[in-house]
């Protein structure tokens, strides 16, 4: 290695992409595995939510996916506040898009139509002004709550309280502000408008139906009793027969966690399958370069053999020079790959999200064990063909 420096560290080049790549996959993936847990953690570990839509218990409602479903309604939600034991809390939501602006600011936030009890569920305080009130949220009043980010954008931090601010073709009146929350279940919790949902679904989006509603329990002990109850009240409300399938989904914290965290964990190994692929590729070109060795070291091959060494002393040197290469070419790429693996996760901290960094040592033991293993089967064949140079041809050899 020290005599052709070039020439091992373009050989050793493969291993090292292909290793640095399934490290940085596996980092990545356990990272946004990390991201999931913690942003639904954030939200709170004692609560449920319900989708609209059919799911089964290994994957999401096609709601999930961004198609529309119209199964869920705002009596539902008022019907479980009211209905089920052990809940504290309920809010429906309707999401909207459109254009936020104050005079002659505007703001690219979302807005959300969601019921009065919205704090308590999203475990959260304003900081200025107050909510609306449960006659304001079935009323149709044209009144909203900013986002920090939302009243920074639009009022620079000054008094909002009471200001006419502009929803699409709407005038809201400013009531209050929510404190600073930053991302939580991916989205943006501060760049956002709250207005009732009332409001939301008969003036702002012309609908009869909600997109999600979460649901607080008193104890997280509680959990799977109240998803039970719910079950069996929605089923009651949108009467659904026995041996029919629920039109709606509903999951606790839990639940939503373990199907992210299997979807999640089948996306990671097959991308890094697929990341592995290089490898071979990377033994393949190891392979020719050792080939490529054993003609050019014939006569000190011949040398060897003629004062006595063995075919299996020639074949093991080869065989222990290619996973020497490999070898070190997968530290590299473990190296590289945690560097680049630690880059991602400062940045995604930088940006506000939750990200752990996650080198496992399983990973950098795999990690020298496949580039061990990719230096021993791609060794083979060059070890074979070196040992079977018969000595005086070899010797012979210019």
């Amino acid at each position: 290695m020290r005599a052709n420096k070039l020439r091992s560290f373009l050989t050793s080049l493969g291993i090292i992409i292909g290793i640095a790549s399934v490290i940085v996959i596996i980092s990545v993936g356990a990272g946004a595995q990390s991201l999931i847990v913690n942003q639904i953690n954030s939200i709170g570990s004692n609560l449920i939510g319900i989708l609209p839509g059919a799911s089964d218990s290994n994957g999401p409602p096609a709601s999930a996916l961004g198609i529309i479903v119209t199964t869920l309604k705002y009596k539902d939600a008022v019907d479980i506040s009211q209905q089920v034991a052990h809940v504290t809390a309920v809010t429906s939501y309707n999401t909207g898009m459109g254009s936020i602006s104050y005079q002659n600011t505007k703001s690219d936030a979302k807005y959300y139509g969601v019921m009065d009890q919205y704090l308590v569920v999203e475990d959260t305080s304003l900081i200025a002004g107050r909510f609306f009130s449960a006659e304001e949220e079935k009323g149709n009043n044209r009144v909203a709550i900013l986002g920090y980010r939302a009243w920074q954008d639009l009022f620079g931090g000054d008094d909002a309280i009471g200001k006419k601010i502009k929803i699409k073709k709407e005038f809201f009146e400013v009531i209050g502000v929510i404190k600073e929350r930053g991302t939580s279940g991916f989205q943006n919790q501060d760049n956002i408008v709250l207005i009732p949902i009332s409001t939301a679904q008969n003036i702002m989006l012309g609908v009869n139906y909600v997109n999600f509603i979460r649901v607080k329990v008193d104890n997280a002990d509680h959990l799977d009793e109240a998803v039970s109850d719910i079950n069996s009240l929605l089923r009651d409300n949108h009467n659904i027969r026995e041996s029919q399938p629920s039109d709606f989904s509903v999951r606790n914290v839990k639940d939503a966690i373990d199907i992210l965290l299997n979807i999640t964990n089948a996306l990671k190994f097959f991308l890094a399958a697929i990341a592995a692929i290089s490898l071979v590729v990377g033994g393949v070109g190891v392979m020719n370069i050792m080939l490529a060795a054993v003609n050019e070291r014939i006569r000190e091959i011949g040398l060897r053999r003629a004062v006595g060494a063995r075919r299996s002393s020639i074949m093991l040197q080869f065989i222990l020079e290619t996973v020497t290469i490999t070898v070190v070419g997968g530290l590299i790429g473990i190296f590289f790959g945690a560097s680049v693996s630690a880059i991602v996760a400062v940045v995604a901290r930088f940006l506000g999200y939750q990200w752990d960094l996650v080198v496992s040592w399983q990973s950098i033991i795999l990690g020298t064990s496949v580039a061990a293993l990719v230096g021993l089967v791609f060794g083979i064949y060059p070890a074979q063909r070196a040992a079977k140079l018969d000595p005086i041809e070899a010797l012979r050899y210019e």
